[in-house]
């Protein structure tokens, strides 16, 4: 080839080397078949504390999970540097099935569902007496996703020296909630905690409650050893100060059980329940609805559970209180 008066070769030719390399691409991802196994304990700004044996190791997530989540409960499979020493790095690259997934939503027009923790058994719900008043409309909200997410709910009362516990628990009484009543003085004195570990031993146990009513103070009874900050209550407005920003699971002493701190919620968002899995925790009623109507809200005219109920296969204060709970996807929280 001959240009400008020069004849050229295959040396004078320029080849713009190219960016993606010369090994192949591939869609096959690795099996990791030796990675290992771990349980998230807490997420923060992306990276991950998993429990991994014996010790904690710091993780990211791998590549290849692309845009599926992780959180707080999580059982992963984690390769890369599992010493769990300072400065180093591991990544998750497998979530493991998950058996719960308990989810809200920041109100009930908010589409967008966060998983709030995953694996958890029975959900903790915690409320005060008194200082700040008890809101049963978020106890419903938090029972209901409880219901929904096929978690035993567990209503833990606190500070019983300002207010008596019985007519909050008359409300609650037909829905067979298991339930147990503190106090200050129990707390400081170690009682408190030694009676809610009763009801939590061999579970995973998730804690949700209010801000100011004591549910971080709780945690810090149960596991000493791995004390969270504490908040004080507004006196003028009876509203407590968030302290816990991001779940965190820990092991109970001597025990195999867990719990999962949360922060603390002022609302709790309904959008994502469908009202047909909340029917399955009464299992009383839920044979009567084999005749409703296609699509029944079970608060309607021609609802079969009324006439399941008037025939004595369930008692009417549990349908009140099913219709209650349904109820509140309706209703904002603070109606």
């Amino acid at each position: 080839m001959r240009r400008y008066g020069k004849h050229t070769d295959e040396d004078d030719v320029r080849v713009r080397p190219s960016r993606k390399g010369s090994r192949p691409r591939t869609h096959t991802r690795p099996k990791h078949e030796d990675a290992a196994e771990g349980m998230v304990l807490t997420v923060d700004r992306g990276r991950l504390t998993c429990l991994v044996e014996d010790r904690t190791v710091t993780a990211m997530k791998a590549r290849e999970l692309g845009r599926k989540g992780v959180v707080v409960g999580d059982h992963v499979a984690v390769v890369g540097d599992l010493s769990g020493e300072k400065d180093t790095l591991a990544r998750i690259v497998r979530v493991e099935p998950r058996s719960s997934v308990l989810r809200r939503s920041a109100d009930d027009n908010d589409p967008y569902e966060r998983i709030v923790v995953a694996n958890a058994d029975q959900l903790a719900i915690v409320t005060s007496l008194a200082d700040p008043e008890p809101r049963p409309r978020l106890i419903d909200r938090c029972l209901v996703a409880a219901f929904d997410a096929g978690l035993e709910p567990l209503l833990v009362l606190t500070k019983s020296d300002l207010a008596p516990s019985e007519p909050l628990l008359e409300t609650y009484a037909p829905l067979g909630v298991r339930h147990t009543v503190t106090n200050r003085a129990e707390l400081a004195g170690g009682e408190a905690a030694e009676r809610v570990r009763a009801e939590l031993s061999g579970r995973t146990t998730a804690f949700v409650g209010h801000s100011g009513v004591g549910k971080t103070t709780l945690v810090n009874a149960l596991v000493p050893r791995r004390q969270r900050a504490t908040g004080h209550v507004n006196a003028v407005t009876g509203r407590g100060r968030h302290t816990t920003t991001s779940a965190l699971a820990l092991p109970l002493p001597g025990d195999d059980g867990w719990v999962i701190d949360t922060p603390g919620v002022r609302s709790f968002g309904l959008n994502h329940v469908d009202p047909a899995r909340v029917i399955h925790a009464f299992p009383d009623l839920e044979p009567g609805t084999a005749e409703c109507p296609r699509a029944c809200g079970h608060d309607e005219p021609d609802c079969a559970l009324d006439r399941w109920v008037a025939e004595g296969h369930a008692e009417p204060a549990r349908l009140h209180s099913l219709r209650r709970l349904l109820a509140t996807r309706e209703r904002r929280e603070g109606d």
